[in-house]
Order: C-alpha cells, then structure tokens, then sequence
C-alpha cells in the first residue's frame, strides 16, 4: 500500500469525487490458484498469522479467537469457509483485519497481492451458472487486462447467519 500525498479539503474532495465516479480500491488476496478482492475500506490491517485460541465446539473454518489490543477477534479461515484444500500455514500465510458491521474479524489467506483500483467498467457480473456456486457473497468479477479478481460481498458474508458471529455478537 503506497502513502497518500498530505491531505487537504482540496485533496479529500477530489478523492470524494473521483470514488463517487464509481472507482473502487480492493485489497487483492490468493486462496489456492484464484484471486480475491474485498474492499479496502473494509480492511482495518494486514498481519502475519499468529496461533489463536480454538474454540470448543466451533466449526472447522473459525479457527479460534485472538487477542487484538484488547480485542477479541474471531479468526476465519477463508480456505476452509471456501471447501477448498486446507493449506499448510507458512511465512507467507496472511492475516486479514477487518472492520465489518461494527465488528473486527481476522481472514487467514495464501497471501495479499496489492491494492488496485477498479472502474465500473472492468467489474462484471457473476455469471449465472446454476445452484453451483452461492452468489450472494459475490459482487462480481474485476477484471484488469488478463487478469481477473472475485470479489467477494465480504460485510454479507461475515454477518451471514451461518458464520455465527452476529448471534456471537448478541450474545456478547
């Protein structure tokens, strides 16, 4: 991630309207052989994976809490929450901070790629290919040149009944 000149109303202006000319920054991650992308302004930081604490009973992709500054951060392995290979955590295995519905969550990943920026243009629609795959925590599909990004809808799938952390949070 690149710093950013220093800010002025004039500058934050201009960065209001280019965003509201429908360009939009997605942190870009690897799961396996695909790239992701979640919304940067979702993203609260980027760490290395640490142990967590399991949690009795939990399914398999919530792979326990952490400590995060005073915070306890349930962390999901999106491997897993995907029914892809479980994958052998190593130096570069990453994890996502997010800021979601009020709530920080970590996202264990492959790695984290780079931040790029996408006009409403080279984002399509997810195609429609049947019960396959669940489209709702997908926005669509980013496309730069060659090379093409899921985007995934990251608030709906972390607040979706199924994860467990909202019902988690009510319960808190």
């Amino acid at each position: 991630m690149t710093a950013t000149s220093a800010h002025s109303p004039r500058n934050d202006h201009r960065a209001r309207t280019q965003s509201v000319e429908a360009a939009d920054e997605y942190l870009t991650f690897a799961l396996g052989e695909e790239e992701y992308g979640v919304e940067i302004l979702k993203v609260q930081e980027i760490r290395g994976y640490d142990t967590v604490t399991r949690l009795p009973d939990a399914p398999d992709y919530i792979k326990g809490v952490i400590n995060l500054r005073g915070t306890i951060v349930p962390v999901i392995d999106m491997r897993l929450k995907f029914r892809l290979a479980r994958a052998e955590y190593n130096a570069l295995t990453v994890m996502i901070v997010l800021n979601v519905a009020d709530r920080v969550v970590g996202m264990v990943v492959d790695s984290v790629s780079d931040v790029i920026q996408l006009e409403a243009e080279q984002i399509r629609p997810v195609p429609d290919i049947g019960s396959a795959i669940d489209r709702q925590f997908i926005t669509g599909i980013g496309t730069q040149g060659e090379r093409m990004l899921i985007l995934l809808e990251i608030e709906r799938l972390m607040t979706s009944a199924e994860m467990g952390l909202v019902a988690e949070a009510a319960a808190a």
